[in-house]
């Protein structure tokens, strides 16, 4: 297949440039967060609340945003959202004032960016369902797979800048222009939207009642062995393994090197990921994905033991950077079988549970990794979590022989064909 295939689509190519836009924004807030949070309370805890403050309502409202993405045109709801996100933005850049500090206390300051960034979790409710849906009415059903890669690589890509700018702005010009930086990337991704008409709405059941509709995403999924499964073991496996969210303390007291070096930690694991995403347009995952999905995981557990008990800079760097590779392998093989596996009624709710089962275990495992830290240590909370997600990988290959056998060559000659 044409490893370009998606690209050859004008509305894709416009498509790509507000994804990347927001998720540049998104992850570079994210750290630019961290960093400021971290330095006015030298706490492990205050990270994990950072990731609680946005999970409570990422996951609260998950579902329901699921029902209204089935139910609405997908690109005026996209610019909802991002119009959302760039006024917390504001409020972030207004709040991280350095006047403010000389004149407000120091917990009101951690109070305004906890509530900011509980906005936050509202918003990002909407944009996941409605980004997955809105792919599907751009580029058609036979290379779902493709726009799928290409959409992950440039999620990855943004993911691998907005950490490693961030480090730099914050050595450079500080907190609060960075925050500057982050709104005018909003921006961006705003003008760049309204170049994509909108779309029509494929639900064949506009004005479904709320709980029947939730109800059919979620039978839909949990009868889904494919999605449930790796669903299921993306979770657990990110939920432990999210060192990332105690990288400002490895930084800054373990490994001592700064807000620059924090950025390229925070970045290397997306790096890698981004080169396992580009190696796969011309090398497709679909073949044995059962296997290789176990296979990325026990590596990215691997990957999270070696980094927790490293106390030198460069090892640190290659183990994010091999746990990036190995997850963007668990990536691509999960939107595939999403994209293969989901009729386009139901793309938002199943988006939404996604959201819920590895989206939001992002910020639970951040909490959880600050919580651990906190009760623990640093070290034996990153170590800890490595063990978890290796006995997460075994138990999913000794309990599901179905899943270890699950291969999608078949789903995709099929949609080639329509």
């Amino acid at each position: 297949m044409d490893p370009y295939a998606a690209l050859r689509y004008k509305e894709f190519n416009i498509f790509l440039v507000v994804r990347f836009a927001m998720v540049f924004a998104w992850s570079m807030q994210f750290i630019v967060i961290e960093w400021q949070v971290y330095s006015l309370t030298k706490d492990p805890l205050s990270l994990g609340i950072i990731g609680l403050m946005e999970v409570i309502p990422a996951v609260g409202m998950a579902l329901f945003a699921g029902h209204v993405v089935d139910q609405k045109e997908k690109r005026n709801l996209l610019i909802k959202c991002i119009i959302g996100f760039s006024i917390i933005s504001l409020g972030l850049f207004l709040v991280s004032d350095p006047s403010l500090e000389a004149s407000i206390p120091q917990n009101q300051i951690l109070y305004a960016i906890y509530f900011l960034v509980f906005l936050g979790g509202l918003v990002r409710a909407f944009i996941g369902p409605t980004v997955f849906s809105l792919i599907a009415l751009i580029v058609p059903k036979k290379i779902y797979p493709n726009a799928a890669t290409w959409s992950s690589s440039t999620w990855q890509l943004a993911s691998v800048l907005g950490p490693a700018i961030a480090g730099f702005s914050i050595s450079w010009i500080g907190v609060h222009w960075s925050m500057c930086l982050i709104f005018a990337f909003s921006l961006i991704a705003l003008l760049f939207l309204f170049k994509i008409p909108q779309k029509p709405i494929l639900n064949p059941k506009i004005g479904e009642p709320v709980i029947q509709s939730l109800k059919d995403g979620l039978r839909f999924v949990f009868g889904s062995k494919a999605i449930f499964g790796a669903l299921t073991l993306d979770m657990v496996a990110v939920l432990f393994g999210g060192a990332v969210a105690l990288l400002p303390i490895y930084a800054q007291d373990i490994l001592h090197v700064g807000s620059e070096g924090f950025g390229i930690l925070r970045a290397a694991p997306a790096v890698g990921a981004s080169l396992t995403m580009l190696g796969s347009t011309r090398f497709p995952l679909h073949k044995n994905a059962g296997k290789k999905l176990l296979w990325a995981v026990f590596g990215f557990g691997i990957c999270i033991l070696v980094f927790g008990i490293s106390e030198l800079f460069w090892l640190s760097v290659i183990a994010l950077f091999l746990s990036g590779a190995v997850d963007g392998v668990s990536m691509i093989i999960r939107q595939t079988i999403l994209q293969l596996k989901t009729p386009d009624n139901m793309r938002g709710r199943v988006a939404s549970v996604n959201s819920i089962f590895v989206g939001s275990s992002n910020e639970l495992g951040a909490f959880e990794s600050g919580l651990a830290a906190k009760l623990l240590g640093t070290v034996p909370a990153v170590v800890f979590g490595g063990c978890m997600t290796l006995l997460t990988v075994g138990t999913t290959a000794l309990v599901s022989p179905t899943f270890r056998k699950l291969d999608l060559s078949k789903d995709v000659e099929d949609q080639q064909k329509e």
